[in-house]
């Protein structure tokens, strides 16, 4: 059974920065791109980031939405399955549940399906 504990949302004012961390557990070679994605009240789920895991698959074109590119950025430790999330210059409009998550693939521009996700974690900025 695949599950996501998240941790390291919290408040903060504009223009500051987060690290989220995700302890992984259950993972096996299947599961081919870790990523995150955020919910915010009365708007869709929003695909984040994302970076393939896959043998093979080079790890050199990670998936960013338009609207995190430049300020967040992502990484994992295999040896503690672990996945971080770190975000910079944040906005009143970053404020959201965040998520972390196994998508089925990513790479540049494309993202895929969810496959397993958290139960999250939330963010909040203030103006």
């Amino acid at each position: 059974e695949v599950q996501f504990v998240e941790s390291g949302g919290g408040s903060v004012q504009a223009g500051g920065s987060l690290n989220l961390s995700c302890a992984a557990s259950g993972l096996t070679s299947e599961h081919f791109a870790i990523g995150w994605f955020r919910q915010a009240p009365g708007k869709e789920r929003e695909g984040l980031i994302c970076i393939s895991v896959s043998e093979g698959v080079s790890a050199e074109y990670p998936y960013y939405a338009d609207s995190v590119k430049g300020r967040f950025s992502i990484s994992h430790d295999n040896a503690k399955n672990m996945v971080y999330l770190q975000m910079n210059r944040l906005q009143p409009e970053d404020t959201a549940e965040y998520h972390c998550a196994v998508y089925y693939y990513c790479a540049g521009h494309v993202l895929g399906p969810l496959h397993y996700w958290g139960q999250g974690t939330q963010v909040t900025v203030s103006s």
